[in-house]
């Protein structure tokens, strides 16, 4: 079963594009039952996103303070070793961050099952969207901005093109509010931070036709 979304143009004609029920269809209460799921994707992508690479200098990286400062005893002073001990300034910093990496094992169909719940949610609300840019062999950002007002005005919008629609990228990646983005790369991350979600018409073509190929070939 397939559930009808609305294509805008342009020049302000509408249409309907079905939409397959089990990525843009799938209920409320099931959404709902399943956030845990969805935070835990998207921390994982957060995780996976750091760097990792903050380090800071422990004693043997430290040159310097290979004397023994004082002799142990009969100073009445507190034994020291080294000038280069973290009790010391300019010493060595005790147990600090290391580079490591900070991804997470996240398997695929639990990505792709927050990417559904989440595709849902804002199909729910009625802020998925299909807007055909009309953008010639020219980048316009004019004639983009005009096509994405009636739909989005000034919300903080994901919009999702195919590999094809490189003109129509180029005609909003000037956008404040936009987060232009290819069908392949969409993600959870990308739909939770968006109020909400624009397909390009290729682009949702694009979309739907990976996900059905991918469901009837784990089928």
């Amino acid at each position: 079963m397939a559930i009808s979304l609305n294509i805008t143009s342009a020049e302000g004609q509408n249409g309907t594009v079905e939409a397959p029920e089990e990525l843009f269809g799938i209920s409320a209460e099931e959404v709902r039952n399943h956030i845990p799921l969805v935070h835990q994707v998207v921390i994982a992508q957060l995780a996976a996103a750091r760097q990792g690479t903050h380090a800071t200098k422990n004693r043997a990286k430290i040159s310097g303070g290979g004397k023994k400062p004082w002799k142990q005893k009969g100073t009445g002073r507190a034994r020291q070793g080294s000038i280069r001990a973290p009790q010391w300034a300019h010493g060595a910093i005790a147990h600090g961050p290391q580079p490591r990496d900070y991804s997470q094992r996240t398997p695929k169909k639990m990505k792709a099952a927050a990417l559904r719940y989440m595709l849902s949610d804002r199909a729910n609300a009625g802020r998925v969207h299909v807007v055909d840019f009309g953008i010639g062999e020219t980048p316009s950002t004019k004639a983009a901005k005009a096509a994405l007002d009636p739909v989005i005005a000034t919300r903080f919008t994901t919009i999702v093109f195919s590999r094809e629609n490189i003109n129509e990228w180029l005609s909003v990646r000037n956008l404040a509010y936009v987060h232009p983005i290819f069908a392949d790369q969409l993600n959870t991350y990308d739909v939770v931070t968006a109020e909400d979600v624009v397909f390009t018409k290729e682009g949702f073509e694009a979309f739907v036709a990976a996900k059905t190929a991918k469901a009837e070939k784990e089928a």
